[in-house]
């Protein structure tokens, strides 16, 4: 079983920092090279990059009264849920459709149905 993990790419494991802007503010974010490459899957979606992604990130957990003490986990667990939402057959493995596109709440209500 481990194999699956052990013998995994070892660059998807190594740390990287990548410095941005936000609202004229400078700060870096460190992540493994796994999330990286899931945040640029992610952006590409809504012809985005990943500093703007990360932005608009930041601005709409803002607006929804989030703390973002650990700005660095909350991002990895955006790419978790991604990734979760895509086996769930809520996000559409196809790249091509937009993020913004899909019916957000519906996507939140079934989750909700699944958990409870």
């Amino acid at each position: 079983m481990c194999k699956l993990f052990i013998d995994a790419d070892v660059n998807l494991w190594q740390s990287t920092t990548k410095s941005l802007r936000i609202d004229g503010m400078v700060t870096s974010v460190r992540l493994e090279t796994f999330f990286w490459n899931v945040l640029d899957e992610i952006a590409a979606r809504d012809g985005m990059n990943v500093v703007q992604l990360i932005t608009k990130l930041h601005h709409e957990s803002i607006d929804a009264g989030h703390d973002l003490g650990n700005f660095t986990s909350f991002l990895r667990v955006c790419c978790g849920r991604y990734m979760a939402l895509q086996l769930a057959g809520d996000v559409p493995t196809d790249t091509r459709v937009p993020i913004a596109g899909l019916d957000a709440d519906g996507i939140l209500e079934a989750e909700e149905r699944r958990v409870h």
